[in-house]
């Protein structure tokens, strides 16, 4: 729409500026809904056998840091042991609290990397359930003991 079409069907100045916002008002919400869509792949839930995975099949550093975790540590890095908010909501919905972070090793990286083990639990020695990732919490598989 241009200035000498809006000026020709008699809109003011009030008038224009509000269509223009509430074009890109819409342009805003079709970007929300985008992102706020939730993920294609169900979340697997604790007990499923969609998407599990047996302890002895983690990567041996994996296999150490869930037994330090029943072990109560000592772990590795600082951030072993926080909160874990799922606020992307691939685990089950839990209060805040619930979940637990720990980093598995990457061998050959002096960084954290992107593999860790997530445990939900009152008791973080005892957790009711664990899941791995290796691509920073993209995706998870529920660890069968």
């Amino acid at each position: 729409m241009d200035l000498k079409r809006v000026r020709a069907k008699g809109w003011g100045a009030r008038q224009a500026a509000n269509a223009l916002v509430a074009l890109v008002m819409a342009g805003g919400l079709g970007t929300i809904w985008v992102q706020a869509r939730t993920p294609a792949t169900p979340t697997p839930l604790p007990g499923s056998a969609v998407a599990s995975l047996a302890r002895s099949s983690l990567p041996v550093q994996g296999q150490q840091v869930l037994q330090q975790i029943h072990d109560g540590g000592p772990f590795r890095y600082e951030k072993d042991g926080t909160v874990f908010g799922n606020r992307e909501r691939r685990l089950p919905g839990e209060r805040r609290g619930f979940y637990r972070e720990y980093t598995v090793p990457t061998p050959g990286l002096s960084h954290r990397g992107a593999r860790r083990i997530v445990c939900g639990g009152m008791k973080p020695r005892a957790p009711d359930a664990c899941y791995y990732t290796e691509d920073h919490y993209t995706s998870f598989r529920l660890i069968v003991e």
